[in-house]
């Protein structure tokens, strides 16, 4: 199957913008000239107090400005270098840096279909197009791009909406997963990882629980798979026995038991210094 990429090859957007080199750089905003919202200043600032360098606090202060504008606009990064007192050239350099920090306006649902090897070997790509056709080229609400990696490859195909992590998506709930999108309610609720497979917030016992994430109830778990090891009992209680070693309460061995194994050398005791054996 072919993968679209874009001409220079890669999956995702990259950085095409060049610098204005023509322009004299930005000097740190005039406090006085720059109003900043009182919420936004109280995030920067509290994100300013957990570091000993300020600029340790750029990424969530960015995050902070783009909840709040919905982008990191020129305003935007006016506003946190008002506050950080730090130039809006290094903020800028920030924020092109990070994909999940927008430069440019895009929707306020942000839906990230992961194409990695594991969602793409799944289907993501297909999942991606049925998207893409659900949500069109001019929704000014939604945000729809392929994700290079979101490292939940046991729910894969998956997306991330809006931070919430859902799959695996099947081609048959994307009308439903765009409608709870635009609806404003949790997307696909019985597909999002965080009930997977236990949840403390959903008000149902733990077998309707385990149903609606997919997961198999204990009560009916295949009884023919063996039970999970719950210690090395005698083993355990024999230091010198060893893989392959004889077993002596049987006459045979411990081949492909377990059994633990010789001690690591710097887990010996060390050797006893002997003051008389001193060549000196």
């Amino acid at each position: 199957m072919q993968v679209p990429r874009y001409a220079h090859g890669s999956r995702v957007p990259g950085w095409d913008d060049p610098v204005d080199l023509t322009k004299d750089p930005a000097p740190i905003p005039d406090p006085a000239t720059t109003p900043v919202p009182d919420d936004l200043r109280a995030q920067i600032e509290a994100a300013m107090a957990k570091y000993p360098d300020r600029r340790s606090a750029v990424l969530p202060a960015l995050f902070a400005a783009q909840r709040l504008h919905g982008w990191c606009s020129p305003e935007a990064i006016d506003q946190v270098a008002c506050v950080m007192r730090l130039t809006p050239g290094y903020l800028t350099a920030v924020a092109t840096f990070y994909d999940m920090l927008d430069t440019k306006p895009v929707g306020r649902h942000r839906v990230y279909v992961c194409t990695n090897i594991s969602c793409s070997l799944n289907g993501a790509d297909e999942l991606y197009e049925r998207l893409h056709d659900a949500v069109g080229d001019d929704d000014p609400d939604i945000n729809l791009r392929h994700f290079e990696c979101l490292g939940a490859c046991d729910i894969a195909p998956m997306a991330s909406v809006d931070g919430v992590y859902v799959g695996p998506i099947e081609l048959d709930e994307v009308d439903e997963l765009i409608a709870d999108v635009r609806g404003g309610r949790p997307p696909l609720e019985r597909k999002q990882l965080r009930y997977r497979p236990y949840a403390e917030s959903l008000p149902m016992d733990s077998g309707a629980r385990d149903q609606a994430a997919g997961m198999p109830h204990a009560a009916t778990a295949d009884a023919s798979l063996p039970p999970a090891p719950t210690s090395y009992g005698a083993e355990m209680a024999a230091p010198d026995r060893r893989v392959g070693d004889p077993d002596r309460s049987s006459g045979g061995t411990t081949q492909g038991r377990d059994a633990p194994g010789p001690t690591a050398p710097i887990e010996q005791a060390p050797e006893q210094f002997d003051e008389r054996e001193d060549p000196a």
